[in-house]
């Protein structure tokens, strides 16, 4: 049977309720010898000023209370403290000794004080109040931290009796959430303690992480006892990582042993987000880890003072209890001397350094305390009463469970806790609601977490002494369903960076506006490889996950950042091509009107006169029509261009190659004549002026049913070009268009076939071959077209219809009426009927041509063939 090695206060007699006390006083345990098989009940070494300081606290306050006369006015209250050594071992026993009354491992449910205890205050970290409330739960007997943090603690299906005056790491992950998300960062690593404090901590961060879709560089832990090969992989993972920023989950005692390890190998440059277990620890805020450590930044426990406390914990010697060997131990290594007559260890220190071997201190002092050291020379963590944080929490620990007893002793019968499924001072307990010395609320819900709080945001800074003070520079406020992190002090925060700006952590830069994210297979989203946007598609933003695909009318610009409208393209009057192209068709108009002035004066003439004047005037007009129809195809296409440039051309065309078939015919019939001696062949000009006006009539005819059942109209052309829109006339209907033309080639067809077959007149008489050339020009200009129609677009297929309008159209001036002109113009002298005229070698040397007339007599016969007006 295992005696229990416990240390701690007591004051029980004559006091009615007894409030119990876990604090970790010390900060481990001394390894024992696992040789021996009974169990032995381990010693704890390393003495906690933080710690002592709770302890004190809460004696303090009860002894305020005991004071008060509003509230429990008719009891007193004392307590039973335990030192639990920040380790789950003395902390089970200890709840053991609370329950049992026996400080052994046998079970007996008695309290040793004889009063009744009401509730226990503790015990420090998470891992150490889960373990207590293992055991404490089973009974309901109400525990109330001060420190523990732990999400899972606010589960009431595990723990049905633990409550807490501190806000749950669920609220502290929120905030460091947001703060990470304030600055930018995406690429964290976390560190955690191997406790449920620092495994429960990091995973309620890491699910906030991802659900805000930032990525965790490295997850490492920090071995509670101390192990090299973990320390060590926990030290490379920060050496060697990108992430510049790493939320450290971890009490400043279990922290320790890392802080060295990072001293030791000089590791700088890193930003650290505190957990409030450590933010403002002196254990580790000493000036010689500032190069290490400055400027870390994190949520720590509101600051308060406390009236009173300050000249409470001064009032402490070891002469007032000589068996008060925690008063004994906290003097000789506050003074390092050893007490007269003591047998209290004096700074004994088992643990294992960074080369892997066990330091163990010597275990007394040489110098011996003479009990007149002065308590205002120290300059430790345990008379530090400017930063009150969980020391605060600790009394609204006692005064919460003071409260919910004062409601006790006030209950009604049939009210409260006596309705049925409530337990009595937990019942009361969810229900707490008080006004601190401060005047600020305290309340807990019914998980037993604090409804309402906010954390201070401090920054850790050197201050002009050289000592690290915690610079307050912001708050984060919580509420049932509202959070808000405000900063009073942004610009004032510290960087320890080789720049002293703003870290940056990430796995990838920000993809840049023009390129999206393309994460790696295997890899964190945060991961990622950027990726220029397709043609077409743009990201205007920076870190687009996909590109935005432009509309109809937009195109990517050249950076793929912005949608641009896309350049409508069509043949402009304003640029060269088109200017040119509009100067040819006025000059052939002009041309053509020069040549009409010319006939008009010279109509008389034999020349003007040959083979139907009328129809050489109607061919004069047509070209003007087909020339100036060109016009039509240049400029930005309208809905009415689009009507007008086809059927205008179709019919100039109708008009010119009917006004040439009826010339051609008439010289058809003439070259007959000089073949024939036999058949009289006559042909009225009237005949000639109804074979134009069919054929146009034929012509308007197709041109109207295609204007009306399917009318060409504009379209946008964006097939072609991405990055163009391709303004066009849609034409309607290919079969009425090709009607349109087909009779148009059928004419021209016809005119060079009648041409070709008298192209042998008389020599002097060379119209026909002039007809024949004019065609053939026709010909070749319109076969060369349709391939190079066919392999152009936009703006260079108009051009080429164009071209082929105005070489065509050229063509046949150039070839029907250049010669003549030039016979008028300068060969006068040749412009006479026996000129014009000419003979029929082959046949009879009498039969003579003139423009007048064609008559021979042969074999008494008569033929003749009207060729003139």
């Amino acid at each position: 049977m295992g005696k229990f090695d416990l240390n701690g206060y007591v004051e029980a007699k004559n006091h009615s309720v007894v409030i119990g006390g876990l604090f970790p006083i010390h900060s481990r345990t001394i390894p024992v010898n696992e040789s021996v098989l009974e169990p032995v009940s381990a010693k704890c070494e390393g003495f906690n000023f933080r710690g002592f300081r709770w302890m004190k606290t809460m004696i303090h306050t009860i002894k305020e209370i005991n004071e008060r006369k509003d509230i429990l006015p008719n009891h007193t209250l004392g307590y039973q403290i335990f030192d639990s050594c920040f380790t789950i071992s003395k902390v089970m026993e200890s709840s053991l000794v609370f329950l049992t009354g026996q400080e052994e491992n046998k079970p007996n449910l008695r309290n040793s004080t004889g009063a009744y205890l009401a509730g226990i205050v503790g015990s420090g970290g998470s891992a150490l109040s889960i373990a207590a409330s293992k055991v404490l739960g089973l009974y309901y007997m109400p525990q109330m931290g001060y420190a523990s943090t732990c999400s899972v603690l606010s589960d009431k299906y595990q723990f049905p009796s633990y409550f807490r005056t501190t806000a749950s790491d669920t609220k502290q992950s929120q905030a460091m959430v947001k703060l990470i998300q304030h600055f930018g960062w995406v690429w964290v690593g976390t560190i955690a303690a191997d406790d449920d404090y620092g495994k429960y901590g990091v995973k309620v961060f890491k699910e906030k992480l991802e659900n805000a879709n930032l990525c965790i560089a490295f997850s490492e832990i920090i071995p509670k006892v101390y192990s090299n090969e973990k320390m060590q992989k926990a030290v490379n993972a920060v050496k060697s990582s990108t992430a510049k920023v790493i939320v450290l989950f971890a009490s400043d005692l279990d922290l320790s042993p890392f802080v060295m390890e990072m001293v030791y190998h000089n590791i700088t440059d890193r930003t650290w987000i505190a957990s409030e277990a450590w933010i403002t620890s002196a254990l580790i805020a000493k000036p010689e880890y500032f190069p290490y450590f400055g400027g870390s930044i994190g949520f720590a426990i509101p600051r308060h003072d406390i009236p009173g406390l300050k000249e409470f914990l001064y009032d402490v010697h070891p002469s007032k209890d000589p068996n008060d060997v925690l008063t004994i131990e906290f003097w000789q290594t506050a003074f390092n001397c050893t007490w007269p007559n003591s047998s209290v260890p004096y700074n004994i220190d088992h643990r294992v350094n960074m080369t892997g071997k066990e330091d163990r201190l010597s275990a007394m002092s040489d110098q011996m305390c003479t009990g007149e050291e002065k308590l205002e020379d120290l300059n430790n963590t345990y008379l530090d009463v400017s930063q009150l944080r969980i020391t605060n929490n600790v009394r609204q620990a006692v005064y919460a469970l003071v409260h919910a007893l004062d409601h006790l002793t006030r209950c009604e019968e049939g009210e409260g806790p006596f309705l049925p499924a409530h337990s009595c001072l937990s019942f009361y307990l969810k229900t707490v609601k008080f006004t601190t010395h401060d005047g600020e609320k305290m309340e807990l819900d019914e998980n037993g977490d604090l409804k309402q709080g906010y954390y201070d945001l401090l920054n850790w800074q050197l201050d002009d002494n050289g000592e690290i003070a915690f610079v307050k520079v912001g708050e984060y406020k919580f509420r049932a369903s509202k959070f808000e992190l405000i900063f009073t002090k942004k610009s004032a925060i510290f960087w320890n960076t080789e720049s002293s700006r703003l870290p940056h952590s990430v796995c990838t830069d920000v993809c840049p506006p023009g390129t999206r994210k393309g994460l790696r297979q295997g890899e964190p989203v945060c991961c990622f490889d950027c990726i220029p946007c397709a043609d077409g598609y743009v990201s205007e933003k920076p870190g687009q996950r996909e590109c935005t695909q432009c509309t109809e009318d937009y195109w990517s610009n050249a950076q793929k950042s912005k949608c641009v409208l896309k350049e409508v393209e069509f043949l402009a009057l304003d640029e060269a091509l088109g200017f040119t192209l509009v100067i040819l068709s006025i000059f052939g108009a002009l041309v053509v009107l020069a040549v009409m002035v010319v006939y008009v004066l010279y109509r008389h003439t034999p020349l003007v006169k040959a083979n139907d004047r009328e129809l050489s005037f109607l061919l004069q007009l047509s070209l003007i029509i087909t020339v100036l129809s060109s016009m039509l195809f240049i400029g930005k296409p309208h809905n009415w261009s689009c009507l007008a440039r086809q059927v205008t051309l179709a019919l100039g065309f109708s008009l010119c190659l009917s006004c040439i078939l009826g010339k051609t015919i008439s010289l058809f019939f003439a070259y007959r004549i000089s073949k024939s001696k036999t058949t009289l062949i006559s042909m009225h000009p009237l005949c000639r002026k109804l074979i134009v006006l069919i054929s146009v009539l034929v012509q308007t005819g197709i041109s109207t049913a295609y204007l009306v059942l399917e009318p060409p109209r504009i379209y946008k052309n964006i097939e072609s070009q991405n990055v163009k829109i391709i303004l066009e006339c849609d034409e309607g209907s290919i079969e009425f268009l090709c009607i349109m033309f087909g009779l148009d080639v059928f004419l021209a067809f016809l005119c060079f076939l009648t041409t070709f077959v008298a192209r042998q007149l008389p020599d002097n008489y060379y119209e026909g071959k002039c007809i024949t050339f004019g065609m053939l020009v026709f010909f070749i200009v319109w076969i060369s077209f349709v391939p190079a129609y066919l392999s152009t677009k936009g703006k260079f297929k108009v051009a080429v219809e164009i071209f082929a309008i105005l070489a065509s159209s050229y063509g046949l001036l150039g070839c029907i009426f250049a010669p003549k002109c030039f016979i008028i113009l300068l060969r006068p002298k040749r412009n006479t009927d026996e000129t014009v005229g000419g003979r029929v070698p082959t046949i009879d040397k009498s039969i003579q041509l003139t423009s007048a007339s064609v008559s021979s007599e042969l074999n008494n016969t008569m033929v003749s063939t009207v060729l003139d007006d």
